[in-house]
């Protein structure tokens, strides 16, 4: 099969690129040749911006484009338009972010999505990638795939991930904790060990992905994982199991996080509080961690043991020599927050 994959060297699509080669795809690469460009040196790659530099694919066809970069429809239209007859199908990787209310549990391809008003995505084109955008990320997201349905109809696989996780995650949610356990000593944990974790191994990911290009199948699939239930215990037990770590794991009571006002997600990574923030009465996002996958598991989606991910990031960690995480709390920062908490119990 001859696939053309826009992006493909950066986290999901290197290993979407390195998947397709193990199976014996041709594979054409068109990316703005910014983010690791020697890694596929046996690959072909046509360097160019998809929003100015279309026309450098020529008048060549493939039997499926693989998009891993598409964020807002004006600047995926482009390319959309140019492609839309050169290709049998295109895959689309989309968000669960797409979905208007985590609040509910058993969210499925179904359930509502997030919109906006044609004004406001008119001000935010404007704007470009602006300040406001990563507030409608999955609006964003969404329009997206309502373009490729109008322009592609029935040619269109919707890839709706939760968090990808693995080597060579540049978003540190999951790769913190890992080096956090690691590291060993007296550890902040939020909320409590129970606390649902739904993430996937972005080689898994890249796997499901290829095996539905090869079987042509279209629509819309929201795609995580496990399928047995995950907990933040469990991981962080896993992870100090893998690292042989000493840690001492201190699970901090959320309401006492939310008064020092730690962010959720960004400071703390995959922790979403299952009670409102002071001063908050919106409803607790439960459901961003109780997606409903049945429909990719139907399609044969698997996933490797936590154990290998948690070790191969570990050492994907090491050999980096990584210090620098992009999510996460200071050490300064955790060891005041303990000391706090230990006093605040006493």
């Amino acid at each position: 099969m001859n696939i053309l994959i826009i992006g493909g060297t950066r986290f999901l699509g290197r290993y979407i690129t390195q998947e397709a080669q193990k199976r014996n795809h041709k594979v054409t690469l068109f990316n703005r040749g910014q983010e690791n460009p020697d890694l596929f040196p046996e690959v072909e790659t046509i360097v160019g911006d998809r929003y100015t530099d279309i026309q450098c694919l020529g008048d060549r066809e493939w039997d499926c484009v693989i998009d891993t970069f598409g964020f807002v429809p004006w600047a995926i239209a482009p390319s959309i338009r140019y492609l839309k007859n050169r290709t049998r199908h295109y895959i689309f990787i989309s968000s669960q972010s797409v979905y208007s209310d985590f609040t509910k549990i058993n969210i499925d391809e179904h359930s509502p999505v997030a919109t906006l008003p044609a004004e406001k995505v008119a001000e935010l084109e404007r704007e470009g990638y602006g300040p406001t955008y990563g507030k409608h990320y999955g609006a964003m997201k969404f329009l997206c795939e309502q373009l490729l349905e109008q322009e592609m109809p029935q040619k269109v696989l919707h890839v709706r991930p939760g968090l990808i996780v693995g080597p060579h995650d540049y978003a540190d949610r999951f790769s913190y904790w890992v080096n956090r356990v690691s590291q060993g000593g007296d550890i902040l944990a939020p909320g409590h060990p129970e606390q649902p974790i739904q993430i996937i191994d972005v080689r898994d990911l890249a796997s499901w992905m290829i095996h539905m290009i090869e079987s042509r199948q279209t629509g819309v699939y929201n795609v995580t994982g496990p399928q047995s239930p995950l907990t933040m215990g469990s991981i962080l037990e896993e992870c100090r199991r893998i690292t042989n770590s000493e840690a001492v794991i201190s699970w901090v009571n959320e309401t006492f996080l939310l008064e020092k006002n730690i962010q959720p997600w960004t400071e703390l990574p995959l922790w979403l509080p299952e009670k409102s923030g002071l001063g908050n009465d919106d409803p607790p996002p439960i459901g961003l961690f109780r997606i409903n996958i049945s429909r990719a598991l139907q399609q044969g989606l698997s996933f490797r043991p936590l154990s290998e991910t948690i070790y191969d990031t570990w050492q994907w960690l090491k050999s980096e020599n990584k210090e620098i995480f992009n999510a996460g709390l200071t050490a300064e920062k955790e060891q005041q927050l303990l000391n706090e908490w230990h006093s605040y119990r006493k």
